[in-house]
């Protein structure tokens, strides 16, 4: 069975870096929590502004938070808004409803964790979480 590991979150960390770099992104901030919401590792680039730790979490725990990417959540809080309302009541505000978060599944479907990044676009940002989980030999599912 596949464990996220802090190397593999660091795998996870260094592969969203290499396609940011890649796509020309803006600088990140990456955290990876595993499947219990605990913070596995972050990294965040120089340049990036404040409040990033708490965008890329909240990307990552919302993700966790309903068992699907934030994008789910993203298109929830257009179509419910309650619903996103109540989420972040009850969590405590700790839920950012936009593209970016992205579950950490292993070969069987089952959730390891998730992945927020932020930084840039929304859609960018998703698109380096997903190549960080994938170069570390997982699947990622955005929602």
């Amino acid at each position: 069975m596949a464990q996220l590991t802090l190397d593999k979150a660091n795998q996870i960390i260094e592969g969203a870096l290499a396609k940011a770099k890649t796509l020309g992104l803006k600088p990140l901030a990456i955290a990876v929590f595993d499947a219990g919401g605990h913070l596995k590792a972050f990294q965040r680039q120089d340049g990036t502004s404040i409040l990033r730790f708490e965008i890329a979490s909240g990307k990552a725990f919302g993700a966790l938070a309903v068992g699907a990417g934030s994008r789910w959540l993203h298109n929830q809080a257009k179509d419910r808004p309650h619903f996103l309302e109540g989420l972040s009541g009850i969590s405590g505000g700790r839920v950012m409803p936009v593209p970016g978060g992205v579950l950490i599944k292993d070969a069987n479907g089952e959730i390891l964790g998730a992945t927020g990044v932020t930084g840039d676009t929304s859609d960018n940002d998703e698109a380096a979480a997903v190549a960080g989980i994938e170069a570390a030999g997982f699947a990622a599912d955005a929602g």
